[in-house]
């Protein structure tokens, strides 16, 4: 075993000591150490139970014969980081979390990990370190929330940001929204919609790395807690049959992973995160590929914020493993991938119950034909750019409008809350990619001030930065090159024309590439917009958005890239 290295032979008496020294008995250090990875703070909602959550994770790994070992990694909340400074460094936290976790488990030769996570970056961060570590390892999440209820309605945060611009549109009264924000978020959990935190735990499913149930067992439940100590008992199974992260983590996973996406119409951050995590393996998630599996997967559910139900209805309703089984019917999924319980996709989904067709359509009548998200192509995005189609009008599935140009998140919403924003316009906002931004801040208020001043179907956004899981409307994201590697976004100029051809996956500039290339020569990259600290050495080494935003490879960097 690897904890050996710390706790076996006569020259590792100095390691006991230390061990001794915070309380271990003897008998703790001849069994497995199990580095249980804990994400708990104080003032993330998803993430203020989790200590409950880590203890069963720990009675399970005891039950099991193993030694747990806790340490804890940093959380950012991206509702709180919204809108405002803090937002620059919730992605860029993402790789804070993967090397903390790496160098944790390193440092002290832990046999095995659990993870216990629960939102946005923190799924992905640890899932990265999984890859590289290949070690046995389950990743078990704290549960979505409950959803709010307002006058007879329930209501999430989202609810919260669109209402937002449903106040300043004179829609509702402040007193209203103020009575909405005290019953938006009931308590402890993910976000109650298919937001990124529950795409993240969802899809964890899907890629065999987590249990049955972790996508969707409430945070408050006695179920949840009863997961978190089965994850404990599965990674002591896993590590004695010697099955590791990267022998779960397969290109077929992602694959099986992808098409669960497609069919829960997930958040555009899954491509993101998808594609850093399988980067850490190795493998490419090409976008022409991503929108092929889009083309063939039909949307099963319609959950917020695209549609009514919550999380908790698609607990109700069965589940991500009824979702798989209605796949499987239809020969969607690739049955023989192993999964941290042991077992094969095949043999998991025998105990999957037959789906509630009132949250969970079936093959024959979905809610789309098509998958939740696309990948746009274009002189606009050559590169690509993602779209949550499954959460966009039929009125603005095709689009042409006149562009509005911000160089900054701030000003846009600035423009959008004065009103200055007309039907017919296509706002553009760039400089806010994953090296512009820098750190690809997301974009929720000002889509949500869209919807919620009653624009959605009239007004689309398009921008080099991200979406919250939360947005809805004709926001299209991720556009890459971004603004500051000199990719077209940053030539559009205000007034031009823009097209929108969502079926067609098409996002183009309808300008002349003569035009395109005298802006060219005139453009200047923009001096940094934060010049110190860990974001400085960030937007130094991060990458394009179509490559998961990772971070540039020791060969890369030494070579200029």
């Amino acid at each position: 075993m690897r904890s050996h290295n710390v706790t076996k032979g006569l020259e590792r008496a100095p390691h006991r000591s230390l061990f001794w020294a915070s309380g271990y008995h003897p008998a703790e250090l001849e069994r497995p150490l199990v580095g249980i990875v804990n994400s708990a703070n104080e003032i993330v909602p998803g993430h203020v139970h989790l200590a409950k959550i880590a203890e069963a994770v720990k009675a399970g790994v005891r039950l099991a014969g193993g030694t747990p070992v806790e340490f804890c990694t940093i959380a950012v909340c991206d509702g709180i980081a919204m809108n405002h400074k803090g937002m620059h460094y919730s992605l860029a936290s993402r790789e804070i979390i993967a090397d903390s976790v790496e160098t944790m488990v390193e440092a002290h030769s832990f046999d095995a990990v659990v993870l216990v996570s629960n939102c946005d970056k923190i799924t992905p961060g640890m899932l990265m370190a999984a890859a590289r570590l290949d070690l046995p390892a389950v990743l078990v999440s704290g549960g979505p929330m409950l959803a709010g209820e307002y006058r007879g309605k329930k209501i999430d945060l989202n609810s919260l940001f669109e209402g937002v611009g449903a106040a300043r549109g004179g829609l509702i009264s402040e007193e209203e929204l103020h009575e909405m924000e005290l019953n938006a978020c009931p308590g402890c959990g993910s976000c109650a919609g298919m937001f990124t935190a529950n795409s993240m735990n969802c899809i964890a499913e899907a890629l065999g790395i987590a249990l049955p149930g972790n996508g969707t067992r409430l945070a408050v439940s006695a179920a949840r807690v009863r997961l978190a100590k089965e994850a404990g008992i599965r990674v002591m199974e896993l590590l004695r049959a010697g099955i590791t992260a990267r022998q779960i983590l397969t290109k077929e996973a992602f694959i099986n992973a992808l098409t669960v996406d497609m069919a829960l119409g997930c958040s555009t951050n899954t491509l993101l995160h998808l594609c850093a995590v399988a980067h850490e393996l190795g493998i490419r998630l090409d976008l022409e590929m991503i929108n092929a599996i889009s083309r063939r997967v039909p949307q099963l559910c319609l959950l917020s914020p695209a549609g009514l139900n919550r999380i908790e209805d698609l607990d109700r309703a069965g589940g991500i493993p009824s979702v798989m089984r209605e796949l499987a019917a239809g020969k969607l999924l690739d049955l023989e991938q192993i999964t941290v319980t042991g077992k094969t996709v095949r043999e998991n989904l025998t105990e999957a119950p037959p789906p509630d067709r009132e949250v969970i359509r079936s093959l024959e009548e979905p809610y789309r034909s098509e998958g939740g998200l696309a990948v746009l192509f274009g002189n606009l995005a050559p590169e690509g750019a993602v779209v949550k189609q499954g959460a966009v009008s039929e009125k603005m599935q095709v689009f042409e409008g006149t562009a509005r140009v911000f160089d900054s998140e701030d000003s846009a919403v600035e423009a959008i809350l004065q009103g200055s924003i007309k039907p017919g316009s296509v706002i553009v906002v760039r400089y806010e990619g994953p090296r512009g931004g820098p750190g690809m801040r997301e974009m929720l208020t000002p889509t949500a001030a869209v919807t919620g001043m009653g624009l959605g179907d009239s007004v689309a956004l398009i921008t080099d930065g991200r979406f919250s899981g939360a947005t809805r409307g004709a926001c299209i994201g991720h556009v890459s090159p971004e603004a500051a590697a000199g990719g077209p976004i940053a030539l559009v100029m205000e007034g031009d024309r823009i097209s929108i051809d969502i079926p067609r996956r098409r996002l183009e500039l309808l300008v002349s590439e003569e035009e395109l290339q005298r802006r060219r020569a005139a453009w200047m990259r923009p001096a940094p917009k934060i010049d110190r600290g860990y974001l400085r050495r960030y937007a130094a080494q991060v990458t394009s958005a179509s490559r998961g935003a990772v971070l540039l490879s020791a060969d890369e960097a030494g070579a200029g890239s």
